[in-house]
């Protein structure tokens, strides 16, 4: 969703009450009753609905807030010349990295020799062949144990070696965007560093593992590669091809087959990491949907709004709206208020065994937009115990 101030055209710092009247005075102006001729009246009227929702709630409107202050700082953390400094520091220590994995490898295939020579002189060795273990830890010294417990900290600098430029053209345009889709970046940059900090530190246990291991008869397979695609409701529903970057020019494609939802993975055999040596490891893609003007995604249901005059509430009434097939009829009870969910049977997302989600109408009561006579009278009527 997008940054709900300034859907309604409000400071962050304000009031519940000038929220408030900023939501009925818009959603006054783009009611689709008054709005027949344009298409997109609906869609306008259901987000400024959801703008309200998240911000007359104390609780959705803090963690907007997080969500928001997050993302700025985020985007404030790094400029382009600490991105392209990182880049420099992490192609030193892959150099370093490179040339102590070379040592280890002239010292196995030493210790090796020296160990076939004892043999083919019937000799007890003398302690000429060191451990391969303890061989890794004198080449590598404190390097292996700072890499295992600094994991985190090296995988933000591995990710900007690979895209120096990338990443700081991002650091640049970061600010304006945080602030117009801080929820949705928030999400996508924490899914991001949460998989590129697994990584780093796996591939060095592996590493390891295989100078130590004494040289396994099946491959040792690489660790799985971690990414991100973010989706469309549409693209879900229709089962879309679609395709995903995983580095070093390296695009791989897929089909979001049923059970596609928020959080959803989606797992390729053999498309991630590749090593010598070592059978190749999978790519495991996080599905994330982007926000949608006419639903919001809650696991396989999809929730809509749908606006209502309050003689339709207090009366009942049937409406005809949009859903991800195409049209539906709904029919709203007698005595509906906001808070009236009405909910359509198997209109939602697909689920892994063949099921579907539902279609949730939530219901929002307007006033006409120029105040009535007469329902003032009958409300003051009401209000005063004056029954005629």
């Amino acid at each position: 969703m997008r940054d709900p101030y300034k859907i309604l055209g409000v400071k962050r710092d304000a009031g519940q009450d000038e929220i408030k009247a900023a939501w009925r005075n818009m959603a006054k102006a783009v009611h689709p009753d008054h709005n027949q001729g344009d298409p997109t009246a609906s869609a306008r009227f259901a987000e400024i609905g959801r703008a309200y929702e998240t911000l007359k709630d104390p609780k959705k409107r803090s963690l907007f807030d997080n969500a928001a202050r997050m993302a700025e700082a985020k985007a404030n953390e790094g400029t382009i010349m600490q991105q392209r400094q990182a880049a420099r520091e992490a192609a030193v220590r892959a150099k370093a990295a490179q040339a102590n994995a070379e040592r280890v490898m002239e010292e196995l295939a030493r210790a090796a020799a020296q160990k076939a020579a004892a043999d083919v002189a019937k000799q007890p060795k003398t302690g000429a062949a060191e451990p391969p273990e303890e061989m890794i830890e004198r080449i590598f010294g404190t390097q292996s144990r700072a890499a295992a417990g600094g994991g985190r900290a090296q995988a933000f600098t591995a990710s900007a070696e690979k895209r120096p430029e990338a990443e700081a053209a991002t650091a640049d345009r970061q600010p304006d965007a945080g602030k117009a889709d801080a929820e949705q970046q928030a999400a996508e940059e924490a899914a991001a560093q949460a998989s590129a900090a697994m990584q780093p530190l796996s591939l060095l246990t592996s590493l390891v593992r295989r100078f130590t291991g004494g040289g396994a008869a099946t491959p040792e397979k690489v660790p799985d590669q971690f990414a991100t695609k973010t989706v469309s409701v549409n693209e879900i529903i229709k089962g879309s091809w679609v395709t995903v970057d995983l580095g070093e020019g390296r695009e791989v494609g897929f089909a979001l087959a049923a059970g596609t939802t928020e959080g959803h993975q989606v797992r390729l055999k053999g498309q991630g990491h590749k090593l010598a040596g070592m059978q190749r490891g999978d790519a495991i893609i996080n599905i994330h949907i982007a926000p949608d003007t006419r639903f919001t995604v809650s696991g396989f249901d999809l929730h809509t709004v749908l606006p209502v005059t309050i003689e339709n509430a207090v009366l009942g009434t049937e409406a005809r709206i949009e859903g991800p097939q195409g049209a539906v009829n709904v029919t709203v009870p007698a005595w509906s208020g906001s808070d009236k969910a009405i909910r359509i049977p198997g209109q939602g997302l697909t689920n892994a065994d063949g099921g579907k989600g539902d279609l949730v109408v939530e219901l929002r009561i307007m006033l006409w937009e120029k105040p009535d006579d007469k329902v003032t009278d009958l409300m003051r009527s009401m209000k005063n115990g004056l029954f005629l």
